[in-house]
C-alpha cells in the first residue's frame, strides 16, 4: 500500500515533536506493509542528515512560496518555519504524476492541504488529514497571532481554487492527537469522520541506559539537579516564562540546572532569550543544548538524567514529551494545556499548573526536588499509562486498518457509480 504524506515543513535542522511523531509512524509503516512517500517543501538552504530518508523514507521536496506581498525577509522565513498558508505551483502536477497512490494523507492545512484534496478526488482515492497543532482548540493569544493580517495575500484566489476552506468538510477522515478539539470539531463539522488518534513512543529506546552519553556531551549538568524542558525555541513553548522564573528556583534549589532543549525556531525569540539569561547572570545555570534528533542518545540521557521535567507552553495539543519523559523514568510538571490535561492526572502522574498562578508551578517544583518517593510514584504511573496505550505499534497498526476501511469504502463507491 503506497500512500503520500503531504507535509507543511520538514527541516531536519528545526525537528520538532511532529517529526518526531511522524518518523516513529513511518518507521512502524513499514513493517506493517504500507509504504510512506513523503511530499515537503524544498529547503532554503542544504542541511545536514535527513532522518527519513536514512530510514527508507521516499521524500520528494517541491517548490513554495508565501503568497503575501508587504512582508520582510524575517517575516516570510520565520512563516516557513513555524506557521504560513504556503502555496506551491509544482505540487499539483508532482502529486498528479504519483502513480499507484492508494491514498492521501495530509498533515497541513491551508493550500498546501487544499491541493492535496483536489488531487485525491481526481484521483478518486480516500483523503486524510490530519491536525498537529490545533485548529479550534488553541487559546485565544494564540489564535490571534496566527490570525493576525501580515501583507497583502495574493494567494487567496488559489486557496478559493483548491477548495481549502472546505478541507475538513470533504475529508473522507479527520484525526487529531485529543479529545478536546475531536468534539469542537464534531460540533463544527457533524457526520464527519473524526477520530483521536495519539502520537506515540517506543517505550524500549527510552529504557537503554544512556546517561553517560548525556553527562559526556553536557559535562555541566555533573552533580546537578537536572530541570528539563524540551521543545523548539518558539513562544508558544514559552520558555522564557521559566527564564523569568529561574532565580527563585536557584535560589531554593542552589544545586539546580535548567536544561533548554530544542532548535530555535524563532530567532528574535531565541536571541532575547539568551539575553534575558546574560541579564540576569544565569550562564552558568541555564543550559542551551540546543536541537537533537529524535531517538538521540543524548537527549535520552538528559530525560533520564532529568529529576523532572518542565513543560510552560501555552498551547500544546498532545504533549508527546510527556510520554517520551514517561518511557524515560521522569516525573512531569505541566502547564495547563488540552494535550497534558489529557494525559496527566494532577496529583497521581504528575503536576499540572496555570501560568497565570505561578505559585503553583513552585509548589510542584518543591513536591518534585524534596520528595523523591512521591516523584518516582508519579514516574512509574506515568511509564505504565504510556506502555500501555501510547506504544507504536499498536498505534500504526490502528492506522493501517483505518486506511483499508476507507480505501474498501471509496473502492465500494466508484462501482456503484
Amino acid at each position: 500500500m503506497r500512500v503520500v504524506h503531504l507535509l507543511r515543513k520538514y527541516n531536519p535542522a528545526e525537528w520538532g515533536g511532529t517529526e518526531t511523531a511522524l518518523q516513529r509512524l513511518f518507521d512502524r509503516f513499514r513493517a506493517n506493509g504500507i509504504i510512506p512517500i513523503v511530499y515537503c517543501p524544498k529547503l532554503s538552504r542544504r542541511v545536514p542528515g535527513d532522518p527519513l530518508a536514512d530510514a527508507g523514507c521516499t521524500v520528494k521536496r517541491f517548490k513554495v512560496c508565501v503568497p503575501i506581498l508587504g512582508i520582510s525577509q524575517e517575516e516570510r522565513r520565520q512563516m516557513v518555519a513555524v506557521g504560513g498558508n504556503l502555496m506551491s505551483f509544482d505540487l499539483v502536477q508532482s502529486l498528479w504524476r504519483e502513480m499507484d497512490v492508494a491514498l492521501i494523507h495530509s498533515h497541513t492545512l491551508g493550500r498546501l492541504g487544499g491541493i492535496a484534496l483536489t488531487i485525491a478526488k481526481k484521483k478518486l482515492i480516500p483523503f486524510v488529514v490530519s491536525i498537529h497543532g490545533g485548529v479550534l482548540d488553541l487559546p485565544a493569544v494564540v489564535k490571534n497571532d496566527f490570525e493576525r493580517s501580515r501583507g497583502w495575500e495574493w494567494g487567496k484566489a488559489f486557496g478559493a481554487l483548491f477548495r481549502s476552506r472546505r478541507l475538513l468538510a470533504e475529508a473522507d477522515a479527520i484525526l487529531t492527537c485529543n479529545a478536546k478539539e475531536a468534539s469542537l470539531l464534531e460540533v463544527r463539522y457533524p457526520g464527519r469522520r473524526i477520530l483521536v488518534h495519539p502520537h506515540g513512543v517506543p517505550i524500549h529506546q527510552y529504557e537503554e541506559e544512556h546517561r553517560v552519553t548525556a553527562r559526556a556531551a553536557y559535562p555541566q549538568i555533573i552533580n546537578k539537579e537536572v530541570l528539563l524542558c524540551v521543545g523548539r525555541i518558539d513562544p508558544v513553548k514559552n520558555q522564557g516564562w521559566l527564564i523569568e522564573r529561574a532565580s527563585a528556583i536557584l535560589l531554593k534549589h542552589p544545586r539546580a540546572i535548567l536544561v533548554l532543549a530544542g532548535a530555535c525556531t524563532d530567532e528574535a525569540y531565541g536571541q532575547a532569550l539568551e539575553k534575558e539569561i546574560a541579564k540576569l547572570g544565569l550562564g552558568q545555570q541555564v543550559l542551551l543544548a540546543g536541537g537533537l534528533p529524535p531517538g538521540d542518545p543524548r537527549l535520552i540521557g538528559l530525560f533520564q538524567e532529568a529529576k523532572v521535567v518542565l513543560l510552560p507552553s501555552r498551547s500544546e495539543t498532545f504533549g508527546l514529551i510527556i510520554l517520551e519523559a514517561w518511557a524515560a523514568g521522569a516525573s512531569v510538571i505541566s502547564s495547563r494545556t488540552s494535550g497534558a490535561t489529557a494525559l496527566i492526572q494532577d496529583g497521581q502522574n504528575g503536576w499540572i499548573f496555570d501560568l497565570e498562578t505561578p505559585q503553583g508551578f513552585h509548589n510542584a517544583l518543591d513536591q518534585a526536588l524534596l520528595q523523591p518517593e512521591l516523584r518516582a510514584q508519579f514516574a512509574a504511573a506515568g511509564k505504565k499509562l504510556a506502555a500501555a496505550a501510547y506504544d507504536t505499534d499498536v498505534l500504526a497498526a490502528r492506522m493501517k486498518s483505518l486506511y483499508q476501511e476507507l480505501i474498501e469504502e471509496k473502492n465500494a463507491l466508484c462501482n456503484l457509480t
